[in-house]
């Protein structure tokens, strides 16, 4: 082979190698980037499985039509709006913030990106003007968590006949908990039951609080939905047990590592159905023209191991509609 050839082949085929990775490249960028904004790890894991795959089903293959962007806080809800500064910066088409610190982060952070929530009360936080009609750049799914205050504490009385008095545990820097709290005041002003408002951050915090529930001559443990709570459900379930309080929390997990009760959406269905509203967006959909989604499937968990160690009867009624009973 000529030395000409060769350095036109050899050079041609470097070029090609060079470009290969550009078109490699070039062929990704024109895919949509994908924000997603947690506060913990735990949160981060299980909402990225969740998207991922039900993009998938919908023939979006990350790598190929999206980059997923994802930010946790590490549990530390000050950092959120640094966090949420940085997906702007990065100029992601959409942002995913997975329950209320982090949608109030995200809202605080943008007007024009359109953004997607999981919140328990997004009306009353001002995240949007309607269910029907959000308005702005937000819309999404409501948990309805300030609705399930009244129903644990239903589920609770069944339990405990001689139901008196009820901590309720709850995050002051989860600004979504107040009106939580409200509406088991509210639901509580006809049975004669006592609320005791019980506050905590962290781990160290939650181990105090129930030191002063039963202070407080609480006998019943009712805990407010809250990502720092969700990433101690384990301690949660220990403590309850350890000063014979029994106790309910909205995520099924809870249930499963020890804890008596559980009910609440389907964090599984609720992710899965993320992916549909997120794709929508993507394709170009306003969030004002999208109704924010309530929970379709609950899930009620008993644990009937730690019914028995608490000594207490589960009522038939409960047994019935349980999805699940641990024995």
């Amino acid at each position: 082979m000529k030395r000409r050839e060769f350095t036109t082949l050899f050079g041609g085929a470097t070029a090609l190698s060079l470009l290969r990775p550009l078109a490699a490249y070039a062929q990704q960028s024109k895919g949509s980037r994908i924000g997603a904004l947690v506060l913990t790890d735990q949160d981060g894991r299980a909402f990225g499985k969740a998207l991922r795959e039900g993009l998938r089903e919908l023939g979006l293959i990350e790598g190929e039509n999206y980059a997923l962007e994802l930010r946790s806080a590490d549990a530390k809800a000050d950092r959120l709006p640094q966090l949420a500064q940085e997906l702007v910066r990065l100029k992601v088409d959409v942002i995913a913030a997975i329950f209320t610190p982090c949608a109030l982060a995200a809202k605080q952070a943008t007007r024009e990106i359109p953004i997607f929530v999981i919140a328990g009360d997004p009306i009353g936080t001002g995240l949007v003007a309607s269910l029907a009609r959000p308005g702005g750049n937000i819309t999404g799914l409501t948990n309805m968590s300030g609705d399930l205050g009244p129903k644990h504490l239903e589920m609770l009385h069944s339990i405990v006949p001689k139901l008196s008095r009820v901590a309720v545990l709850l995050n002051p820097a989860n600004a979504g908990q107040a009106p939580n709290l409200k509406a088991v005041q509210t639901a509580t002003q006809k049975s004669g039951v006592k609320i005791l408002p019980v506050e905590a951050r962290n781990p160290q915090e939650i181990e105090s609080a129930f030191s002063t529930m039963t202070r407080g001559n609480a006998t019943a443990v009712l805990v407010i939905n809250d990502a720092v709570f969700t990433q101690q459900l384990r301690q949660i379930a220990e403590l309850a047990i350890k000063n014979r309080l029994p106790a309910i929390v909205a995520h099924r997990q809870f249930a499963e590592v020890g804890g008596l009760m559980s009910y609440g959406p389907s964090a599984a269905d609720q992710y899965r159905r993320a992916a549909i509203i997120v794709d929508k967006i993507l394709k170009g959909a306003k969030p004002a023209d999208l109704p924010v989604e309530q929970p379709t499937k609950f899930e009620l968990i008993i644990n009937g191991k730690t019914a028995k160690a608490l000594g207490l009867t589960i009522p038939r009624s409960l047994l019935v509609s349980a999805d699940k009973v641990i024995e």
